[in-house]
């Protein structure tokens, strides 16, 4: 049988504030049993669990792992602009005239992420490129 990956963890300065900002970002919930002060929160996402430690140690230096969102029902614009507002911050913008790129974001304690097009507009794109050719 294979190995599965249960949880990607990530450190955390508060687990409970930034687990809840990230139930937010993936619209999902969190565990049943946590709630603010915990040690540990976990956001119940699907295909894998992204549980958040509290650790002493601050953020100091770019992260070796990073998650890339692909939004469903939205385009990756009205993506960044929903997670600007539940303050997640801009890092860099790596979008292309062409629609093609992401753009890399930090959530509330630094840590970098990205977000790519939507499937939709991958689709869109690989047509335009076919129609092109």
């Amino acid at each position: 049988m294979a190995t599965l990956v249960r949880h990607v963890t990530i450190d955390s300065s508060d687990a409970y504030e930034l687990a809840t900002f990230w139930a937010g970002v993936l619209e999902c919930s969190l565990g049943d049993d946590d709630h603010p002060g915990d040690e540990e929160a976990l956001v119940e996402a699907p295909g894998v669990g992204i549980l958040f430690v509290t650790v002493p140690e601050k953020k100091t230096r770019k992260n070796r792992v990073h998650l890339d969102l692909q939004p469903q029902e939205r385009t990756r614009d009205q993506e960044v602009e929903r997670l600007l507002k539940l303050g997640a911050s801009l890092v860099a913008d790596r979008r292309n005239a062409d629609g093609t790129g992401w753009v890399t974001l930090a959530d509330p304690e630094g840590n970098e992420f990205c977000v790519e097009r939507s499937a939709a507009e991958r689709s869109a794109g690989a047509g335009a490129v076919a129609q092109a050719g």
